[in-house]
């Protein structure tokens, strides 16, 4: 097929290069791609696949901490994992890991990056089985990098989405909705 497309023997000679150069990179960015499945989200308590919830939570918006480390509003800074558009907020959705900052609550826990799960939302997500539902408050928990919860206790209910993905907050949970 490339001697039909290049007659001149420079030119097949240049497209035989540029092909060698094409597979190698796509053999290579297929390697990436198998390597960054073996490694899964880069946490090590994240277990289960994630359905596309509807996003709700954009870059900057404020949630409510609803552990007991004594945070009380969580400021989003980033969003773990979102690889995005040029000029686009990376928005959260249930289940995803952010980068915050604490806005009230206690003076030890504020002006640090931590990082936190969304457990609830007010952005309606239809799932599966077809349902709608949406929570009435926005609302996440402090965790450390591998997921687990830095408080011990949560109050309000837990989406399923996020408990079947973090195990860890699945089982402080009061109850999953």
């Amino acid at each position: 097929m490339i001697a039909v497309l290049s007659p001149s023997f420079s030119c097949r000679r240049i497209s035989v290069t540029y092909f060698y150069l094409f597979f190698s990179s796509f053999t290579f960015l297929f390697y990436v791609t198998l390597k960054k499945a073996e490694m899964g989200k880069d946490q090590a308590n994240v277990k289960g696949c994630r359905f596309r919830v509807s996003v709700g939570l954009p870059v900057g918006a404020v949630v409510n901490c609803s552990d007991n480390t004594g945070a009380k509003n969580l400021y989003t800074i980033a969003v773990k994992g979102y690889h995005g558009r040029l000029n686009r907020l990376p928005s959260s959705a249930l289940g995803d890991m952010i980068m915050c900052s604490v806005k009230k609550g206690k003076p030890e826990l504020r002006k640090k990056v931590l990082n936190a799960v969304i457990i609830r939302q007010r952005k309606s997500w239809r799932r599966k089985d077809g349902t709608v539902l949406y929570f009435e408050d926005n609302a996440g928990v402090i965790v450390n990098p591998k997921g687990e919860m830095k408080g011990s206790t949560i109050a309000g209910p837990v989406a399923k989405e996020s408990a079947d993905l973090w195990p860890k907050i699945s089982t402080h949970a009061p109850a999953i909705v």
